[in-house]
């Protein structure tokens, strides 16, 4: 008993200092990514990023669309990506072994028909079993392979791509038509840019219309709402924040441009892990690093990406505990970098920061849910500290979610009204009351089935956009 009790004392002492530090961090990178919006709106203004779109020296990109059984929005989104603003593009659609209608819908929405072309192979990747092409399509390029997963998939289309920068876009995605333009500008006005990534939205409820986002609506499910307030959060606190250390450890798998020689020359993309975005970034970082070549990541949450989160808490659990199981094998496989001085911040800042707040904090959550109560039972922890740490804790929560929202409403592209915001604010607390452990449990489902999940993508259910 003696044991026990000393295990839940210390345990109460270090959840107080472990939430006091990751909050003295959060609102560290709130304040940092208000300011740092802010400086960006500025700059816009005394630059607008659209006399790029004329300039010789603007660089022509390859837009990579990795597709498994997308039958429902991929004719769709293609149309609408071959009438995006810039001056010299491809689009390659990869339909990575599709079991459903994908292909079948693909030659009859575009008339394809099979075509002899020649691949430049740089990356392994499976068999492709054709290519096809309509030349009143001239722009898009179609590449029907065998199953090997969406790293496969961007090997495959990097192989087929012939631009020095490729887009990584996800098949039931929708980019604004401007997106890719500001992206590439990064490469343009910092020649070391070899990474830059996009904001990504919650496109539930939202009207997109021949391509174009026409306003915002909020969706009629809770679950829906929730992630709305979830990724302001994440993208516009973690990754502003971040950004400006170049640290960012990733660039979403929805959106991306990528510096096509620096990818081949990393290795392209690793086919034994789900979570490929990140591991492209960190090995990228690293690659880079012990080359001594000075680079830059960056972000901007003005090239905005539209995407369909989880309608039901099912799809959401599949899709957290894969997010959880790509963060622990990243991190695994790259663990040598830590406190290494040859790599800067990403060893003692971010690397550790994402061990010990993104990846063990799943845990140590879960434990206090147990252990905090368990203390009170036992006499040994006061009813006076038992509320501030529930408050203390909550309030944090409520803090980020609010200051996600407030960050969304100080950017160029913000799209709610008012109303919303305040609708919004709602759901930013409540998601404080079992949303955010349904949340934690999922994360802690990835780690401790890691073997079993680390290989299994799952299917989330889509729906055709504006339905």
């Amino acid at each position: 008993m003696n044991i026990l009790r000393s295990i839940i004392y210390y345990f109460n002492i270090f959840c107080m200092v472990y939430t006091l530090l990751l909050t003295t961090i959060y609102i560290f990178q709130l304040v940092v990514s208000y300011f740092g919006i802010r400086s960006n709106n500025n700059k816009k203004l005394a630059a607008d990023f659209e006399h790029y779109i004329d300039s010789d020296n603007l660089l022509p990109v390859s837009v990579l669309v990795p597709a498994y059984n997308e039958q429902e929005n991929i004719v769709k989104n293609i149309h609408w990506l071959l009438d995006m603003d810039y001056p010299e593009y491809e689009i390659i659609l990869i339909n990575d072994g599709s079991t459903d209608s994908t292909h079948d819908n693909v030659l009859k929405g575009f008339g394809l028909k099979k075509i002899d072309y020649a691949i430049k192979v740089s990356l392994l990747a499976k068999e492709i079993r054709g290519i096809y092409f309509n030349p009143q399509y001239p722009n898009l390029i179609y590449v029907d392979k065998e199953n090997g997963g969406k790293s496969d998939a961007l090997n495959a289309g990097i192989n087929v791509s012939q631009y020095p920068l490729f887009v990584c876009l996800d098949a039931d995605s929708m980019i604004e038509r401007d997106a890719v333009l500001k992206l590439s500008t990064e490469f343009l006005k910092d020649t070391k840019t070899v990474v830059a990534g996009g904001f990504v939205r919650i496109s539930n409820g939202s009207v997109i219309e021949g391509g174009k986002w026409k306003r915002f609506d909020l969706p009629d499910l809770a679950v829906e709402r929730f992630q709305i307030v979830e990724y302001f959060r994440s993208f516009l606190s973690g990754r502003v924040s971040w950004n400006f250390s170049n640290s960012i450890l990733i660039i979403s798998g929805a959106f991306g441009v990528f510096n096509k020689s620096v990818v081949i020359d990393a290795g392209g993309y690793k086919t034994d892990t789900i979570g490929e975005d990140m591991e492209i970034i960190v090995r990228i970082h690293r690659y880079l690093r012990d080359k001594k070549q000075k680079y830059r990541i960056k972000f901007s949450e003005d090239a905005i990406c539209w995407t369909q989160g989880p309608m039901s808490m099912r799809d959401l659990r599949s899709q957290r505990r894969r997010w959880q199981v790509g963060l622990m094998d990243t991190l695994w496989q790259h663990k040598a970098m830590l406190f290494r001085p040859k790599y800067g911040l990403l060893a003692f800042v971010a690397l550790p920061y994402s061990w010990l707040f993104e990846l063990l904090g799943a845990l140590v959550e879960t434990l206090g849910y147990f252990i905090i109560p368990l203390s009170f039972f036992f006499g040994e922890l006061s009813p006076l500290f038992f509320v501030l740490y529930l408050t203390l804790s909550t309030l944090l929560g409520i803090l980020l979610s609010f200051g996600g929202l407030i960050l969304e409403q100080t950017t160029s592209k913000g799209v709610m009204t008012v109303k919303q915001c305040m609708q919004l604010t709602l759901y930013a607390v409540l998601e404080n009351f079992g949303y955010r452990q349904y949340i934690t449990l999922c994360r802690v489902e990835g780690m401790l089935r890691y073997r079993r999940y680390k290989n299994t993508w799952g299917k989330i259910r889509r729906k055709e956009f504006n339905q």
